[in-house]
């Protein structure tokens, strides 16, 4: 299923944020503007699985020329094809890692869940 929804960004020093008016708080951040619009795309299928996932409506996109937004800030279709996340079933894993790199990591507020799987994608090179 191809969702298209109008998505507000806005530029902050030296990266990107991005909101969709039409999901309230679904937002998403980058430092370019395509890391920005690739994980715009993700946080759009993330919100809607959710919603699907726990049997809510999924709102209808707006009119784009009906968003508001300052003019520091831009206004764009962000699209995803939810297909591809759909039977994306999470699974709990156990692992092991040194002492050391887990004190670190838990002092810096590192998602473990996130970060494993960032790097099992890139092993994997799929996105």
């Amino acid at each position: 299923m191809l969702l298209v929804y109008p998505a507000v960004f806005h530029k902050e020093s030296d990266a990107f944020w991005v909101e969709f008016p039409d999901l309230q708080g679904c937002q998403t951040y980058g430092c370019s503007i395509n890391e920005t619009m690739e994980y715009a795309q993700e946080a759009l299928a993330g919100y809607v699985l959710t919603l699907l996932e726990e049997g809510r409506p999924v709102p209808a996109p707006s009119d784009i020329s009906a968003v508001m937004h300052d003019e520091e800030s831009f206004v764009t279709f962000v699209s995803c094809d939810i297909n591809q996340y759909k039977d994306a079933k999470a699974v709990k894993k156990t692992l092991t890692i040194p002492a050391w790199l887990n004190d670190r990591a838990v002092s810096m507020g590192v998602n473990f869940s996130q970060t494993l799987q960032e790097a099992l994608m890139q092993k994997l090179q799929v996105k």
